[in-house]
């Protein structure tokens, strides 16, 4: 029912090191092509439920998105809520864990994004009524490639300056595996670095906690 989504993230940092990448994947794949380039605001809650998330949402989401949500409401162990304004669409963003990844930033997890029809103002409003408060609000760049059939991003991130991200999506758990191997594969090719999930959560956490510096900067920080 639900898609999950296969992700590894390279911290890159520099427009230099994007440049190398975008360079490295074209000649890795000659039919590879920058597929579309959007901004973003991406807004992070926390402390409420799915189960009232999903009902105070039901009324705005197709049948087959009530069906999802409700899904994953009565079966997240954990979970990662947010909406995103992606030059000017309003999406809410869900994402629950497979095995031992957190929701926020792990490797494999089930994904639920739909498009809705209110103002993100207006969105951020109705989470926030489901008893969430926001744990942090992002904004970034984005580029989006299709490289050797990977789904690759290049994120000009407030606080993280250049980040790549590295995506299949897989519709059974079983692929999960095989999908990371085919990441690591193209990445190695590529010549980046996997970012640990053990770093990626001490920027993840330092970002959280400061984030009214960086959200809708050029600052960027490093945390080893």
């Amino acid at each position: 029912m639900h898609n999950i989504e296969v992700e590894i993230k390279s911290l890159l940092g520099s427009l230099e090191r994007a440049d190398e990448v975008r360079k490295a994947m074209q000649e890795a794949d000659p039919n590879c092509r920058l597929q579309s380039k959007n901004t973003q605001l991406n807004h992070y809650f926390k402390s409420g439920t799915l189960q009232k998330l999903s009902g105070i949402t039901s009324p705005h989401l197709s049948d087959d998105a009530k069906i999802k949500l409700k899904d994953l409401a009565d079966k997240a162990t954990e979970f990662s809520v947010r909406t995103r304004n992606k030059d000017g669409v309003a999406l809410l963003v869900v994402k629950a864990t497979i095995g031992d990844d957190t929701s926020a930033n792990g490797i494999s997890r089930r994904e639920f994004e739909e498009k809705m029809a209110l103002p993100f103002e207006e969105l951020d409003t109705l989470v926030l009524s489901a008893g969430f408060e926001y744990e942090a609000k992002w904004s970034r760049e984005r580029e989006e490639y299709l490289c050797k059939g990977t789904n690759v991003t290049l994120d000009k991130n407030a606080g993280y300056g250049w980040l790549a991200e590295f995506e299949r999506i897989v519709e059974d758990e079983k692929d999960a595996a095989f999908a990371q191997h085919e990441i690591r594969n193209l990445m190695q090719e590529l010549g980046v670095s996997e970012l640990k999930q053990e770093r990626l959560a001490r920027m993840f956490a330092h970002y959280n906690e400061h984030w009214p510096d960086y959200y809708g900067t050029e600052k960027i920080f490093v945390i080893e």
